[in-house]
């Protein structure tokens, strides 16, 4: 259990990383490209991030991974909080520019974050999983930049950026509680889809 919930706090703090080089970044396209660093280092250790692994519950749906998943999400927070926070004592600018970045978010009704979770959850599914069975990185170096350049939200790259910003209200847990949801239904959607094509085939 400890071994699943440092992995994913491994994850967070990598993910942490990848958001505060696009908080420093003047140039969006430049961080947005940069970011990428997170997810490479992420899948090329192995290490759990909740919105890479959410979308294989579909072939592996047992008690075991669902568990993984809970305990390595929790990981992802810690350190992706933890991270945050010290971001924000460090590094004030990043701070800054995290608070008037998660002050826009909070902006967003609850149809237009979730919807902007399913698209990153879609995008997150297809990074990881031609990682997975290609051996190949060509799907995180382009879907990570496309999913922060589309303006779609990623759970876990928010946890940061709103620790970073210093918000803490119930409307952030709101929202943030809101992304995982759209992740986990965006992460599913192309293999629930497979899924009905082959048994129809």
């Amino acid at each position: 259990m400890l071994k699943k919930v440092f992995s994913g706090i491994c994850a967070g703090v990598l993910i942490s990383i990848g958001g505060a080089v696009f908080l420093a970044c003047d140039n969006r396209y430049v961080g947005a490209v940069l970011f990428t660093v997170a997810l490479l280092c992420i899948c090329l250790k192995g290490y759990s991030l909740y919105t890479g692994r959410i979308g294989f519950i579909v072939e592996s749906h047992d008690k075991e991974y669902f568990g993984g998943l809970t305990l390595g999400l929790l990981g992802n927070a810690i350190g992706t909080v933890g991270c945050g926070y010290a971001i924000r004592l460090a590094l004030p600018k990043l701070g800054e520019a995290a608070q008037i970045l998660c002050t826009g978010k909070l902006d967003q009704s609850f149809w237009q974050t979730l919807i902007r979770g399913i698209f990153c959850g879609v995008l997150m599914y297809l990074a990881v999983s031609i990682y997975k069975e290609k051996n190949n990185v060509i799907g995180i170096i382009f879907c990570i930049p496309v999913f922060i350049l589309a303006g779609f939200e990623h759970s876990i790259a928010d946890l940061f950026y709103f620790a970073a910003s210093g918000i803490v209200s119930l409307k952030a847990f709101d929202f943030i509680w809101t992304v995982i949801l759209g992740n986990s239904i965006g992460a599913v959607i192309l293999p629930l889809l497979m899924m009905k094509f082959k048994r129809t085939k």
